[in-house]
């Protein structure tokens, strides 16, 4: 089943969600997702994603993220991992370690901590060129 987001923002895409944790839930433990999935809820442990991962500005979220884009709108303490984009928004706030190609911070947004940048896997793939070795004769 997919959500859609009634969310406009300075993007003004509109996300199909394959799902999202929303205010009011807690969780803790390790969370798997493929898809855009969004979460607003109180989250501790691991949350790793195939695809993008929201935090919205209700998120509370306490651990690691492994992922290729990530998007904070909320707050987030600890370690991310990510293949591609990691975006802190205009009211997120991040305190630890970002590992990844690409981040961006909104203005109002704030990061305290470590970023180290990454190459991209894309950047990163090695190219073999054939070399044909001429003959003497």
């Amino acid at each position: 089943m997919l959500w859609r987001s009634k969310e406009r923002g300075k993007d003004a895409q509109q996300h199909e969600f394959t799902g999202f944790l929303d205010k009011g839930v807690r969780f803790e433990g390790t969370l798997e997702t493929s898809g855009v999935f969004r979460i607003d809820a109180q989250v501790k442990g691991n949350v790793i994603s195939s695809h993008s991962l929201i935090l919205g500005e209700g998120a509370r979220v306490e651990g690691q993220i492994e992922g290729n884009r990530v998007v904070i709108a909320g707050r987030f303490d600890g370690v991310i991992f990510a293949k591609g984009r990691v975006e802190i928004q205009a009211k997120g706030v991040v305190t630890g370690e970002v590992h990844a190609p690409c981040m961006v911070i909104d203005p109002g947004g704030i990061f305290d901590g470590r970023c180290h940048m990454l190459a991209s896997s894309e950047a990163a793939s090695t190219v073999t060129i054939p070399i044909r070795a001429v003959g003497n004769g």
